[in-house]
């Protein structure tokens, strides 16, 4: 086996590329390598290509603190964030670490060496590597199987049904009835870009969910890329974007009724006659669930313009022809468009030991919100549910970098954020968003604690203050010298 990496970051999408970038700024002297499954960069960006796919986040958020976003539309389609993610890459150097078409099999961290040694599978071959740190860049959903809502009679539908995870590049809707299954952020992106061309669209959704009108672009981000340097401009506008979002969701937690009724009233402006309260009206609070980003209004006029509705229903059965409902009523379609989820899974579906015993990832505690308890020289990314996901990537690259480089400078090959039996922590809820996704995943998932250190925490704004602030040598953390090392040594 060659001479072990110093980091393997796995997956090439936003956190893997952000990880990378500061590996490159930051820990210059470090020998890293991004192992990558599919054959481009880009993760999400690069999978999804169902019609209108575009960020559910501004991006002076979900672009990163050192990269500024230059396209005049703030919230931008799938293509442009491609173009954003393969810039960065190329500029600095990144792409030739990359090894593209490569599957992380299992990962299986060896005591004695004080390394993750990796098996990886590439068109068959099986290849093994040694690296001291593991960076899970994978994101937290699986990529193979999306969330199967179990709808019965499927089998029988005469025309087409699709899922927007594996979007056919051959799927022909032009000029026909399509029902869009759904009303997450997927399905709303989805139904007025199809609407465009076929006859009609209707989104089925079990209940409703709360939906925010916005421009698709920053008028005062346009203007101060017009006046200021780029550099400033983007940190002006990152900054304003990040204390609206903050100050919109701590109003909801804080005032849910005037919350509701505020968005009530947006909804109701911008539908007119359209709206109805069985429709547009949850039975939950605003950020109970994360919100629905409407750029542009662009499902609203789709349905003012008579080319999409929304039906609030049960689903009884799918037949030949369309959707039968629990009311009785029936939505004919040529295309069924299965929006109802995703699957979430943990560490990209690696499989994980501790010296040959595998990890149970809910036996363990979040530390710093990117690394576990008890669990040495790893850390993953898990963005936040109330804001974008790449403000969780950037604090915790930087983090990651720091112990990097003080472990080399200690002369340090393991740091282990050590949490004995009896700890005593009282667990709260990481997670606190009634979402399928989530509800579904809440077993599979790390703990997480009221103590800051052992917490997946939900505000950024606090989040990169303390991560700043807080020592990485915090007397939690523990620096060894793996035996093997120490022998050859001696």
């Amino acid at each position: 086996m060659d001479t072990p990496f110093d980091l393997i970051i796995v997956g090439a999408g936003i956190s893997g590329i952000g990880m990378a970038a500061h590996m490159e700024k930051l820990c210059p002297g470090q020998r890293y390598g991004v192992i990558e499954r599919r054959a481009e960069l880009g993760g999400t960006w690069d999978l999804f290509r169902y019609p209108g796919v575009r960020s559910d986040s501004d991006m002076h958020t979900l672009g990163f603190v050192f990269e500024p976003w230059r396209h005049e539309k703030s919230i931008a389609d799938g293509p442009a964030i491609l173009d954003y993610l393969n810039r960065i890459v190329d500029e600095r150097g990144i792409r030739p670490k990359i090894r593209f078409g490569t599957r992380v099999v299992s990962a299986d961290w060896d005591s004695d060496g004080g390394v993750w040694r990796l098996e990886l599978e590439t068109g068959g071959t099986i290849n093994r590597i040694a690296t001291r740190f593991l960076y899970l860049g994978s994101g937290y959903y699986d990529y193979d199987d999306p969330h199967d809502a179990g709808i019965p009679g499927a089998a029988d539908f005469a025309g087409r049904i699709v899922h927007p995870q594996f979007w056919p590049a051959d799927l022909d809707y032009a000029g026909k009835s399509v029902v869009v299954i759904g009303s997450g952020a997927t399905a709303v992106t989805v139904v007025p870009a199809m609407a465009a061309t076929a006859a009609h669209v209707t989104m089925l959704q079990r209940t409703p969910t709360w939906m925010a009108a916005r421009p698709a672009r920053d008028g005062l981000a346009n203007f101060l890329r017009r006046v200021l340097p780029e550099g400033w401009a983007y940190r002006l506008t990152r900054f304003k974007n990040i204390r609206l979002q903050s100050f919109f969701f701590h109003r909801a937690r804080a005032d849910p009724a005037k919350t509701r009724a505020y968005m009530t009233k947006m909804t109701q402006k911008e539908l007119g006659p359209h709206f109805t309260e069985r429709d547009f009206t949850p039975p939950y609070n605003p950020w109970d669930q994360r919100l629905c980003l409407i750029p542009d209004g662009d499902l609203f006029a789709a349905i003012k313009a008579g080319r999409a509705n929304v039906v609030t229903d049960r689903i009884d059965r799918i037949d030949a022809t369309g959707v039968l409902l629990q009311s009785g009523q029936h939505l004919a379609a040529d295309v069924i468009v299965t929006a109802t989820g995703l699957s979430v899974t943990m560490a990209g579906k690696i499989a994980m030991r501790l010296d040959g015993v595998p990890i149970d990832w809910s036996q363990h505690y979040y530390y710093k919100a990117c690394m576990f308890s008890n669990v040495p020289n790893l850390a993953a990314v898990f963005g936040y549910l109330n804001a974008s996901w790449t403000l969780r990537a950037d604090i915790v690259a930087d983090y990651i970098c720091r112990l990097i480089n003080l472990m080399a400078a200690r002369g340090a090959t393991i740091a282990t954020p050590v949490l004995p039996a009896d700890h005593g922590l009282i667990d709260e809820e990481a997670f606190d968003l009634s979402s399928g996704y989530i509800s579904r995943a809440r077993h599979l998932m790390p703990r997480s604690a009221s103590d800051m250190r052992w917490r997946l925490n939900q505000d950024y704004m606090r989040d990169r203050v303390w991560m700043k602030r807080d020592p990485v040598d915090d007397g939690v953390l523990r620096f060894d010298r793996a035996p093997a090392i120490m022998q050859a040594a001696e």
